[in-house]
């Protein structure tokens, strides 16, 4: 059987079009067609219904899109075995949200240039529903969230490390002064600048701002953290924030931090697919990460005595 139709196949399932599929594989529609019905063909059976707005599963070609995933990933291994050797060489696609992509990443890609040039790296910025969806769809190798919980059944996660977060305020903004902590009523009198809905930080921020009784906090959420920084950094409100994500525009004076409620680390956690074979170069960008992060076991320690410290 040739995979470049089970390849197709499986763009097809995930896209649930023949047009998008044909623009993801860099193929004529036609061609798409012509390969979904020689796949129809040979297993004699039907695994897509045409409708007018795209193309549906049935119930056969739901049952094909495990199996599909399995002859995929064990073509992979053999590919592996016989282009390296089982040495790490090859791209691996990792997800993650911009606050990672832009504070922490960068430097798990330069340490592995130098340590293993053969393994390339490309880095997606998504939030945590798309980074699970393209772990199962196979669009990711890998992907890291900050989440709390990770309930899904078919994902491995593991924790690596925790992120502090900060929040912020422009250096002349009147919080900015405060010695004393600043109240949950006072932050519901505020303007924010929050990430966008699916961030978990900024999602119980919200959710906190919004409980205050008569509080009249006004929400700004943005699919960019350098457009909320921005708006903060020019005085129009607050936000909070990964602290790795603004370092040096703290050092630098153009924001400050704010004296508030504790806000409780975020967890880092790597992710990837249960089923799929974890390739040599794919391994050696878990090992990197794992480098890159602090120890989890510390940051724990950490975030335990500071919730402790808090409620005494």
């Amino acid at each position: 059987m040739d995979t470049r139709l089970l390849r197709t196949f499986l763009t097809v399932a995930r896209t649930g079009n023949f047009t998008a599929a044909a623009d993801e594989l860099h193929l004529a529609q036609s061609t798409v067609t012509v390969q979904i019905r020689a796949l129809e063909k040979e297993f004699g059976t039907r695994l897509f219904d045409r409708l007018p707005r795209g193309a549906a599963l049935t119930d056969a070609g739901r049952r094909l899109v495990p199996r599909a995933e399995e002859v995929l990933d064990a073509e992979a291994r053999l590919r592996s075995a016989a282009a390296s050797d089982g040495l790490p060489v090859g791209r691996i696609v990792v997800g993650a949200g911009e606050t990672l992509c832009a504070a922490r990443l960068p430097g798990v890609v330069a340490a592995l240039r130098r340590s293993h040039p053969a393994v390339e790296v490309g880095l997606e910025p998504v939030g945590t529903l798309a980074a699970v969806e393209g772990l199962r769809t196979g669009r990711l190798d890998l992907a890291l969230l900050l989440e709390e919980e990770t309930p899904f059944p078919d994902l491995a996660t593991e924790l690596l490390a925790y992120e502090p977060l900060v929040l912020l305020c422009a250096p002349d903004h009147r919080l900015a002064d405060r010695t004393a902590p600043v109240s949950w009523t006072e932050l519901a009198e505020e303007s924010f600048f929050l990430h966008e809905e699916g961030c978990s930080y900024s999602d119980r921020l919200a959710r906190s701002l919004l409980a205050v009784p008569d509080g009249r906090a006004r929400l700004t959420r943005f699919g960019s953290i350098e457009a909320a920084r921005s708006c903060v950094a020019a005085g129009l409100g607050l936000t909070l924030l990964p602290r790795a994500t603004v370092a040096e525009s703290l050092a630098a004076g153009r924001l400050a931090a704010v004296p508030g409620p504790t806000f409780p680390d975020v967890p880092v956690r790597l992710a990837r697919h249960r089923r799929r074979w974890l390739s040599p170069a794919a391994q050696t960008v878990v090992e990197e990460l794992g480098r890159h992060f602090e120890e989890p076991a510390r940051w724990e320690r950490s975030a335990d005595q500071k919730n402790s410290s808090s409620s005494r």
